[in-house]
């Protein structure tokens, strides 16, 4: 079977090679500026999730606001085993599920 390079019938496969690895470097940075997110961030989006639960259970019920608060509280405890398993040990877990679990408010943040 023959494959199609669009360089042609004399294409070199290191190139085109060079050229994929090239390419996936550059969308796995890519990927990664999306979701780099600063302490100060995390800080605003815990903040934010604080105020939202507490404003959930004066105007609904207490439960709505443990609902809300036990749901990024299970977030943030999956994030930091992911985090562990990932390799990443002390701080550098509990930060890494930290910015995870509150970067969010870098999308809502000017």
């Amino acid at each position: 079977m023959e494959q199609y390079w669009p360089e042609g019938p004399k294409a070199d496969p290191d190139a085109a090679r060079n050229r994929y690895n090239a390419d996936m470097q550059a969308s796995r940075a890519a990927t990664r500026n999306l979701f780099r997110v600063e302490l100060r961030v995390a800080n605003t989006g815990l903040a934010i999730t604080i105020i939202a639960s507490v404003f959930a259970g004066v105007v609904w019920s207490p439960r709505a606001s443990v609902i809300i608060a036990g749901s990024f509280a299970a977030l943030f405890v999956v994030a930091l085993v992911v985090a562990l398993l990932a390799g990443s040990r002390g701080r550098g877990a509990v930060r890494a599920a930290y910015k995870f679990t509150f970067g969010w408010a870098e999308w809502i943040s000017p």
